[in-house]
Order: structure tokens, then sequence, then C-alpha cells
């Protein structure tokens, strides 16, 4: 466990006028404290984090249907706990019954790993949590966390005992809080690296993950750091990123995002124009954050995000108020980073800066199992490596692997159904946890991207080795693009359709040409275009092979999709 901090020391701010836009949307900054919604409520009433003792010393104790339902469906968030969907219920249910229907007595369980670091150790007793308490489930997120799921709450002191004795936790891994720090999964050993994040991450969790004072956001506050050239956090989705850049004057350090983030409402994150050298970084954050707290929406749940309140300040404005109302000073001016060529994951073989290698290996959308996971911590120390790392595409790194291990690693994790020398669809396939598990979903997603996975392998194995560009494909079970769909290549957002016999399916809105980097952009909707979940394999291979015909020489999926007409895309 991180305990809770005293909230540190800050500039004295001014008081701003109070204004009735702020009392509508309920700003603490201008002085309207009082809850809007019951999510507001309910923070106010007791500190979420409290609700730890509770759960080792009551519902631990007396069992699932002991648990308070304030407790249940939201402090339980801060502590990494979901209750997961019950099983049996439809898509066609969802948002139409009640919460209690849908809860399953059994949880998924986040466990929190900032930067994507992870030992050995760590993911050895990960894997042995999960064989014993999770009926042998894990997936790695693209948010670099692992999950665990047919967790119960009677289960939760000895498996939080495991996981902090070993230096993982899951304090604040979901709620209305600072969520997990992304970071780049080759900090500190890439060769290309400008600047290591790393202890910028760590003092950050060690300082303000647990602080009470920032345990009450208006909503999710999702972090991105890293000094990769390759920019491989999506720092353009998160509402606060720091980006390695080089300074003319001040050498490396990091360029300001803020306000990035997705679902039914998605904005890409703007630049403040700021440089921001590694010292820096963690004050800078605690000032964004504090913004975020005390100027954030707080009436409505779907506006209470940061996006909306850069969108509707500007980020003029909003770098006017983190400099002098939080952090007292100025910031320098800063360079924009030079956006990155070829693809921002880890996949394959690369050697560090000292010389040993490191292993990105995929899964099939994160998919993978306890046991799994503990065969790659061995196969990783047969070859003398105690480091793993987990990335934003749902797959795993083996770092310092000596160059006469590489190949033996690589057998070693084949088997395990982890590839160095992926297929374009095993590597560029991603998605969330789907109907499954979560209550929010619409669809199924994980088994389905496997099938897609397989079924595009054999369909357009003849044109395998013509697809220097990646085709991304991302399906979601719903429409908050926890998958990313909006910026994947083909996003495919789950709705129930009607197949050609008039019946009501499972299926797919499809977004297509989105992406992030040098292609960053929100995919296009076809007008009434959609696919059912039968169909996918047709309609990713006909668009596939589609764009080879017609693209120009270096042209990307994303690029020929925002220029060719709607009928070639359906």
């Amino acid at each position: 466990m991180v305990p809770p901090t005293e909230a540190p020391s800050q500039p004295k701010r001014r008081a701003p006028a109070r204004r009735g836009k702020g009392r509508a949307e309920g700003q603490w900054a201008l002085g309207y404290r009082e809850p809007l919604n019951g999510n507001e409520q309910s923070k106010k009433d007791d500190n979420p984090l409290n609700v730890r003792s509770r759960i080792e010393n009551i519902y631990a104790r007396r069992g699932f249907d002991s648990i308070d339902p304030s407790d249940l469906r939201g402090r339980f968030r801060w502590w990494g706990l979901y209750t997961q969907r019950a099983p049996g219920i439809p898509g066609a249910r969802t948002g139409t019954i009640e919460p209690e229907q849908l809860d399953d007595s059994y949880f998924m369980l986040r466990i929190r790993v900032d930067g994507g670091a992870l030992t050995t150790e760590q993911l050895r007793v990960i894997g042995e949590i999960s064989q014993t308490y999770a009926r042998d489930t894990a997936d790695v997120t693209d948010r670099q966390n692992v999950q665990l799921h047919w967790i119960r709450v009677e289960d939760m002191p000895a498996i939080w005992e495991r996981l902090e004795s070993v230096g993982l936790y899951t304090t604040e891994a979901c709620g209305d809080c600072p969520r997990v720090i992304l970071g780049s999964p080759v900090a500190g050993i890439a060769a290309d690296e400008i600047v290591d994040a790393t202890p910028a991450i760590r003092e950050i969790a060690h300082h303000y993950i647990g602080d009470s004072s920032l345990s009450n956001l208006p909503r999710k506050f999702k972090t991105a750091i890293s000094g990769s050239p390759r920019q491989d956090v999506v720092h353009e989705t998160n509402d606060v990123s720091f980006i390695g850049v080089h300074h003319p004057e001040h050498g490396p350090g990091f360029d300001l995002w803020v306000g990035g983030g997705l679902s039914t409402n998605p904005k890409l994150a703007v630049r403040l124009g700021t440089w921001v050298p590694l010292e820096e970084v963690p004050e800078v954050w605690h000032a964004v954050v504090q913004i975020f707290r005390d100027y954030g929406y707080r009436r409505l749940r779907n506006r209470a995000r940061m996006k909306f309140l850069v969108a509707d300040w500007g980020a003029e404005k909003f770098r006017e108020v983190l400099e002098n109302e939080y952090l007292g000073r100025g910031l320098l001016d800063g360079p924009e980073p030079p956006l990155p060529d070829g693809p921002r994951d880890h996949v394959g073989v690369h050697q560090q800066v000292d010389g040993n290698y490191y292993v990105g290996v995929t899964s099939v959308a994160g998919r993978v199992n306890g046991s799994t996971l503990i065969e790659v911590a061995k196969a990783a120390e047969r070859v003398g490596s105690r480091r793993i790392r987990t990335t934003v595409e749902q797959n795993l790194l083996v770092l310092d692997v000596p160059g006469s291990e590489v190949e033996n690693l690589i057998s070693d994790l084949d088997e395990l159904g982890l590839r160095a020398r992926p297929s374009p669809w095993r590597r560029s396939v991603m998605a969330c946890t789907g109907i499954e598990f979560c209550k929010l979903a619409i669809v199924e997603t994980k088994n389905r991207a496997t099938e897609l996975v397989e079924d595009l392998e054999r369909r357009l194995a003849d044109v395998q080795g013509n697809m220097d560009n990646p085709v991304t494909v991302n399906l979601n079970g719903c429409p908050n693009a926890c998958a990313r769909t909006q910026v994947a290549d083909i996003g495919l957002k789950g709705q129930l359709v009607q197949d050609e016999q008039g019946n009501q399916v499972e299926g797919f809105q499809v977004h297509l040409g989105g992406g992030l980097g040098r292609d960053a952009g929100f995919g296009r909707k076809i007008r009434g275009h959609k696919v059912t979940s039968a169909e996918v394999g047709d309609y990713v291979e006909r668009l596939v092979r589609r764009y080879l015909d017609q693209r120009s020489e270096d042209e990307t999926f994303a690029q020929w999709a925002n220029r060719v007409s709607d009928g070639e895309l359906t």
C-alpha cells in the first residue's frame, strides 16, 4: 500500500472572481463545494481511500452480501476493484437494468504497474495470485496494468499482503483520482532515449498516490511520461503528458501536453509550449492535478474530464493559471518534439545502450493467464534477466538479455504463445475487456479478437510480406473507447446491429483512418455503415486488399482511408 501523505505546501493562490458558470459546474476554485450529483455526494460523505479498512475488517469477514452499495459501486474502485458482469446477461440489457442486477459477486482487480515496470519476482507473484484466487485469469491492459478476474472480497486481505510484500499495490488503480502513470517500457535502457523519466514516475507514485488531498477529483485522471523519441505512451489521449524533447539551450527535458481523452467526446491533448526539466516534473504534475481538482466540472459525469476544461479555456489560459496560481513562477518556453518515425511499439529484438538486448513479444489483445506470467518470469530468469515491462499495446518486454541468449528466450516465449516475430495482425489487434466481464459492454471482444487474428493470418497470408505499415484493428465492447478505437486504422465500436435476416446480433460501428503521431486524428464514420461480428473478417480483408491495391508510395492506411470515397470503405 502507498500510504496517504500530507498535502505539500503550495504557492498562495489569488481568489478568482465568482462566475455563474462555475456554480452550474460545481467548480471548487470558485467557491462551489456543494455536491451536484450522487457520485460527488458519496466522495464528500467519506474519502474513498478509507474503504480499505472496511474491506479488510468487515466485508472480507462477512462476505459479498455485507457490502454497502455506495462502497461496492463507488469507493471500491479506489482500491482497484470493480464488480464483474453477472454471467448470461446479453448486451441488449446493458444500461436498461438496475446496477445490482448486473453485479456478479466476483470482482475484477486491477494491479497498478506505474511505468509498466515489473521485476520477474513481481510478475511471478501476480501469476501465483492469479492461479490461487483468480481462476488463472490475467489480462495485460493498454494502460500497462494487469487485471485479474473472479476475485472474492474474502480474499482481498491475503491478495494485498502478497502484492505489497513485493512492492506492488492497487491503490487508486481506478476511481476519480490519479490512475496509473504510463511510462516508456524502455526507460533507462534505450540507445536513442532523450531522457530517462523513471525518477519522476517514482517520485510522483511515492509522494502523491494515496494522497488524500488528491483522492477526490471530478473524474479519473490519466498521466503519461516518456523520454523516448518514439513517444511510446499515447500522450495525445491523456489528461497530462510529459514527452521528451531537447531544448536548444537547456538540454533534455519534457514538453507538456494537457487535455486529451477519448470516449464519446474525443479530444486530442494540446501543447502548452513549455519545457520542463526532469527534476521539476513531479511539481508541475502536482500543479496540473490540482487545477483539475479545483476547476474541473463536477455537475455532469460525462463532462467531468479535464479535456472539457482545457477545450473551454484553451492552452494559453491553462498555462497562465498553472504558472500564476499554482506554481507561482513562469515556465520556460520550449520546442515541439519531432514526430517519431516508424512504429511506436517495441516488438522484436532491440539492442540496449549497455550492449544487451530487450525482446518485445505480443500477446493477442492482452489475454494471457497467471500460468503464462509465471513461465515468462522463469524464461527471463533462465537467460539472466530480472526485469519485465508492460506496454500500451498490451504486450510484454523482457529486458537485459545477453545477445547469446536472445534466440533461446524467443523460443521459450513462442511456446507460451508470445511472439517476438508476430504476423502483422498479431502485432496490431487490440481489444478491451468486453461483455465477458464488463458491465458497460454490449458485445464480446477478447475472444473475437483472438478469432480475428487467426482468421486474418489465414486470409491475408499471401500479402503479409507487403504489410510494411501494419494496419491496427481495435475492438471495443461499448462507446467508451478503452481500446482506443477512435485513433485506430480500423476501430470497431461494439453495438447491436441487424443481420441480413433482420435479427439483432452483435456487431460494430466502424471508425476508419484514425491515428496518432504523424496521422493524429479521429477515424471517420461512414453514415449508416455497420458490420456484424461475424462479418468482421470479410470486411477487414476487403479493406486491406483495397488499400494495398490503391495506395501510393509510402501511404499509410490512415492516409488512404481519409482520401478515398465512402464507397471504397464499405
